[in-house]
């Protein structure tokens, strides 16, 4: 299904002067990872909180579940688990019994809930350590589970791997993927770190300044941050010829500066040359080309989307 389980329209917030917000318009579409991008302080945890229902929007409407209006919306952020800024919960109670206080407060009347949920957080060895005891790793994962104890469709994560070494981000980011795949919850989670998050998501909107300045799917990113091969020669149209003879697998296009350009190229650069030569086509010029998810956020950012 690709029905919508999370929109905003035109949702904008302001502190005094300052914008948080500016009309910014999201779909988080069912079984997505849905990775929000941006700097720090470019409104992806106000947008978050709005979502949740931390802060009130000043303009705009938040939509959950096809819910709009308040009575409903409050019934269907039942259906969200989030973790927005640090994680709650008392120091000096075991991991077990703040899950406990969590599973009371939420009104789950089946105290097995805490006990499943500690194991599929990878938690249960950790169930009558003390809270104020546990790693950046395992507190991250504390969190998670108290989000996930009311079953919600839909999990809201603000900047997850925050201070967790390389070993802990790996670990959340494979738990994230199967709690996407396996349990069938969608989530949005924010970060500024951007190439945990082209590991992780699914589909991509880009926070600058306020505003939403791009959302897109892993598929049509992957394409844009392909590696390319491009080349200036001095015949175009016999190369292009000699490509579809003798390199069918290439896929490869002719850019409006006249040169021909090759996508995530199947042989290294020197062949290009070599099969120029080879037929007596001069090559004035020969580029490498490789971009991250940094560059093209950095590219949009600054209104260079082909750059």
């Amino acid at each position: 299904m690709t029905d919508c389980v999370i929109q905003t329209r035109a949702v904008s917030k302001t502190y005094g002067k300052l914008r948080a917000l500016d009309g910014v318009s999201v779909n988080v579409r069912r079984g997505e990872i849905y990775g929000l991008i941006g700097d720090n302080g470019a409104g992806k945890s106000t947008l978050l909180k709005a979502i949740v229902g931390h802060i009130w929007p000043n303009e705009g409407e938040v939509s959950i579940l096809g819910s709009q209006d308040e009575h409903q919306l409050n019934s269907a952020r039942r259906q969200l688990g989030a973790m927005i800024e640090k994680v709650g919960f008392f120091p000096n109670l075991s991991v077990e019994k703040n899950m406990e206080y969590c599973r009371m407060l939420k009104g789950i009347p089946d105290k097995s809930k805490v006990g499943e949920v500690l194991e599929l957080v990878g938690l249960t060895q950790k169930a009558k350590a003390k809270c104020k005891n546990l790693s950046m790793g395992m507190k991250q994962r504390l969190g998670l589970a108290i989000a996930l104890i009311g079953q919600p469709q839909i999990l809201i994560l603000d900047e997850p791997i925050n201070g967790l070494d390389p070993s802990g981000i790996h670990e959340l980011r494979e738990l994230l993927k199967t709690l996407n795949t396996q349990k069938n919850i969608t989530i949005l989670l924010s970060s500024h770190i951007l190439s945990e998050l082209q590991q992780t998501a699914t589909t991509f909107g880009f926070l600058s300044g306020g505003r939403l300045i791009e959302e897109i799917s892993i598929e049509k990113l992957t394409e844009k941050c392909a590696d390319y091969i491009e080349i200036a020669l001095s015949d175009i149209e016999a190369f292009c010829a000699i490509l579809d003879s003798e390199c069918p697998d290439e896929n490869y296009m002719v850019t409006p500066d006249k040169k021909v350009r090759l996508y995530n190229p199947k042989r290294p650069p020197y062949e290009y040359s070599r099969l120029a030569a080879q037929n007596g086509i001069l090559v004035a010029g020969l580029e490498h080309h490789s971009r991250s998810l940094e560059d093209y956020y950095m590219n949009i950012k600054e209104g260079r989307r082909d750059a």
